[in-house]
């Protein structure tokens, strides 16, 4: 059996802001990803804050956190081979001006807080998160 993976992926405020949800869906399906599920959200800084607990003990998180609840999101559940490693690599670095040419970030993301998109860094993270928004 061949690794499908499923990985989460957000789309955040900065890119919804400026309307590249679809520039962004087509990197990620030009990419090989299926988006098997998609939903534009807003979410309370509460839920934000539980999504990163994570990162509750980073200097960043409370911005983090009202930077995610700040306006719409779009929360896509992403499925292909080794689909965690992948969408990490088409995002590109946290800071887009470290980010490769070709990257979601390198294109459109603003600076490291605002980087348009968030991935799951583990597959066991990406259960999680996808859990967290797509609550059967």
């Amino acid at each position: 059996m061949s690794n499908i993976e499923q990985t989460l992926s957000i789309i955040k405020p900065d890119a919804v802001e400026r309307n590249l949800e679809n520039e962004i869906k087509e990197m990620f399906k030009n990419d090989g990803f299926s988006i098997l599920k998609e939903k534009k959200i807003q979410i309370e800084k509460s839920e934000a804050e539980n999504f990163y607990k994570v990162h509750e003990t980073k200097p960043f998180y409370n911005d983090l956190c009202e930077y995610l609840s700040s306006g719409p999101i779009v929360v896509m559940v992403l499925e292909k081979k080794n689909a965690v490693l992948g969408n990490r690599e088409l995002m590109g670095a946290t800071d887009p001006k470290n980010a490769e040419d070709g990257t979601i970030r390198k294109k459109y993301g603003i600076s490291i807080d605002k980087n348009s998109v968030h991935g799951s860094d583990s597959v066991e993270n990406a259960k999680i998160e996808i859990d967290f928004f797509f609550k059967d």
